[in-house]
């Protein structure tokens, strides 16, 4: 099987085990609009993202790390997996120890009442991190797909049972994110038997230091992405403004708003996970650039495509899952929707590259590009919020992921030399963009517009999609 071929039917497993699953995730929305108001909304958005951006720091991003050395042939699996675990166990350790340090700082006060579910949902996100990215470094794709499945299943029915029956709102949300971590992970480990790569004598503390030098630079990587997310909601519910509407029910709005964006990221991740294991196998390849180039022609079109679709057909689309009958302040979430998807799409591109990151260990470039867009996104959060709403987060997200994107395109090729169409992507940027101005301001005939624009995109793209169908047909 060739490489390209070999992609596809990796894509194509991870896209069973994830589709369904991702759909039924944003599925959740609607049952989430439905019983939490949108002042509690925002503290369950805030959690959510205080865990994720935790979680890099006390687990050392060791995730990253198992499915970059786990894939090395040059290295053993039964150390890998036991010195990830141990260096995670360690930071878990620290986390605890720490722990009481949050209650002094003020702008966590939405923590209050919710400490102890926060540390527990942070271990349980741990461990299945730990044993899903073994399982998927082992080559075990359709098992870590099975795992996506029963894993939103879990979340699913955990939802319903806490939220929607016995009314326990955002409590409710984290039990059943902590439940569901947890069945997973022990489903992976049992089924995998994991309990055979892990033990005390595999523990290598040459390896473990070679794999905290790779993932460390990753950490404020994963944290200033975070931060990116982050700041915006902190800045919507606590700065105030006699310009624009801000408060806790402005951040829940804000919130619901990135969903449907988070449809293309659902497309990005599924091939980014076999991307990365091809990226990380085929690194050594002499015609690695070309691979590159093939590959990224073909993403970046279907990415683009998919962006004007969701933009085009945006208030057809959030009806389904935001519910407006109970909370009317939901009703105006698709206005802010619109330029996230296009945010969401930089930030697609952004993963990409950073692959090559990955594959060539060169992880602290990761980092300060990252930095850049980090620091941009506050600096125009302060600046646009206080003057726009919500709509100047979704601007200051979408130029700080521009920013990184032109940072990363230069520089990442620098390790893997591959050729972009510079002129059609500024074209397609163009066009994404007009069809977002199109859906706020809503001129005479704008569903015209929307569905003339798509189809111009549809077209401008299709080359490289063809290209791409021919090479996994051919013999």
């Amino acid at each position: 099987m060739n490489k390209y071929k070999k992609l596809a039917m990796n894509t194509i497993i991870f896209a069973i085990g994830s589709f369904g699953s991702k759909i039924l995730v944003l599925l959740l929305t609607y049952l989430y609009t439905t019983n939490i108001s949108p002042s509690d909304s925002s503290t369950k958005e805030l959690l959510e993202i205080t865990a994720n951006f935790f979680i890099p720091i006390f687990t050392f991003s060791m995730n990253e790390a198992i499915i970059r050395y786990g894939l090395d042939k040059k290295y053993s699996k039964h150390e890998v997996f036991t010195s990830a675990c141990c260096v995670t166990l360690g930071g878990l350790a620290l986390m605890f120890l720490l722990s009481p340090l949050l209650g002094l700082v003020h702008f966590l006060n939405y923590l209050d009442g919710y400490t102890i579910l926060l540390l527990v949902y942070i271990c349980t996100s741990a461990f299945r991190q730990l044993c899903s990215q073994f399982v998927r470094a082992r080559g075990m794709v359709k098992l870590f797909s099975l795992d996506g499945i029963l894993a939103t299943l879990t979340l699913f029915i955990f939802n319903v049972i806490f939220i929607s029956k016995l009314g326990l709102g955002v409590s409710g949300f984290m039990l059943s994110v902590i439940l569901s971590d947890f069945c997973s992970a022990i489903f992976l480990f049992t089924v995998a038997k994991l309990h055979k790569f892990l033990n005390i004598r595999y523990f290598s503390k040459h390896l473990a230091k070679s794999m905290l030098r790779f993932s460390v630079p990753l950490i404020p990587t994963a944290v200033m992405w975070i931060i990116t997310g982050f700041s915006d909601r902190l800045f919507i519910r606590y700065m105030t403004s006699d310009k624009a509407v801000l408060g806790e029910a402005a951040a829940g709005i804000y919130g619901y708003a990135t969903k449907i964006p988070n449809l293309i990221s659902m497309v990005s991740t599924i091939f980014y996970q076999a991307w990365n294991m091809s990226a990380i196998t085929e690194n050594g390849s002499a015609d690695r650039s070309r691979f590159y180039e093939k590959v990224y022609s073909c993403y970046q079109s279907i990415l683009f495509i998919a962006a004007a679709f969701l933009v085009a057909a945006v208030q057809i689309i959030t009806p389904f899952f935001v519910n407006t009958s109970r909370f009317k302040e939901y009703s105006t979430v698709y206005l802010y929707t619109p330029i996230l998807v296009v945010a969401v799409l930089f930030m697609c591109f952004n993963q990409f590259l950073s692959s090559i990151y990955t594959a060539t260990k060169h992880t602290k470039n990761s980092f300060w590009t990252s930095l850049a867009a980090c620091s941009t996104n506050i600096i125009l959060n302060i600046i646009l919020i206080k003057n726009y709403g919500i709509q100047g987060a979704s601007v200051a997200t979408l130029v700080s992921y521009a920013v990184c994107y032109a940072l990363r395109i230069f520089d990442a090729r620098r390790y893997v030399p591959f050729r972009v169409n510079h002129r059609l992507f500024f074209l397609n940027t163009a066009v994404l963009l007009a069809l977002c101005i199109v859906v706020i301001k809503q001129p005479m005939f704008y569903p015209a517009y929307l569905v003339c624009g798509f189809v111009f995109m549809a077209a401008c793209n299709s080359e490289a999609i063809l290209i791409m169908i021919k090479k996994l047909l051919k013999r």
